[in-house]
């Protein structure tokens, strides 16, 4: 079995620990985070600071269990892994279309459905119970919260973050680094670096 090694040891990686276990792919085998002072072993598992990586970075594959978009980009460009030694974690649970594309880095979270023709970059996230339909364009480190539901057609650039219970409507592009609110109903464009809320949703104040 394929031995991983998870960045990041807060709440996001418990629900990631549980996506390893039930894919039965991957066999975690230690922790890497910059909170690790040095080098201990527990649980059959070892956890080691992060910035130790390349003493691991010839044999094992990595996950960034991390669920802030931001941090999970500076993470890849500081310690410059190859995009192959990342996994794609996948809850069996998770409904995918064979005709989508899940880039390298990225996990999908138990109930997820992804539809046909949808491309998901890399190093995203899509959370639990989310529906991405058809012809979806996902770009890198993207995170789609529970319980968001993106219609057809629809673009999320770079880095944005589509939060909690939110709907997405047909065609709509939503710009790189952008953030939708929790519930909010997108009806046209958000351009980039650009927040909005409510129903339909707005820019904020």
């Amino acid at each position: 079995m394929k031995q991983l090694i998870m960045i990041g040891k807060g709440g996001h990686s418990k629900v990631i620990r549980d996506i390893i276990l039930a894919q039965g792919e991957y066999q975690l085998v230690g922790y890497l985070d910059n909170a690790i002072e040095s080098y201990y072993e527990q649980d059959d598992l070892f956890f080691d600071n992060l910035n130790n990586i390349n003493k691991y970075s010839s044999d094992h594959f990595f996950i960034i269990a991390i669920g802030n978009n931001h941090v999970r980009e500076k993470i890849v460009l500081k310690y410059g892994l190859n995009i192959e030694q990342f996994a794609t974690l996948i809850h069996p649970s998770a409904i995918i279309s064979p005709f989508s594309s899940i880039g390298r880095g990225t996990v999908v979270m138990p109930l997820v459905v992804i539809n046909a023709d949808t491309r998901i970059g890399n190093h995203a996230i899509v959370n639990s119970g989310a529906v991405v339909e058809h012809d979806n364009v996902i770009e890198d480190y993207v995170h789609i919260s529970p319980g968001a539901l993106l219609a057809g057609g629809v673009t999320v650039g770079e880095l944005a973050h589509v939060a909690i219970g939110s709907n997405v409507l047909p065609q709509v592009k939503i710009g790189s680094n952008s953030i939708v609110g929790a519930g909010a109903t997108v009806i046209e464009d958000v351009p980039s670096e650009q927040t909005v809320i409510g129903t339909p949703a707005k820019p904020k104040e």
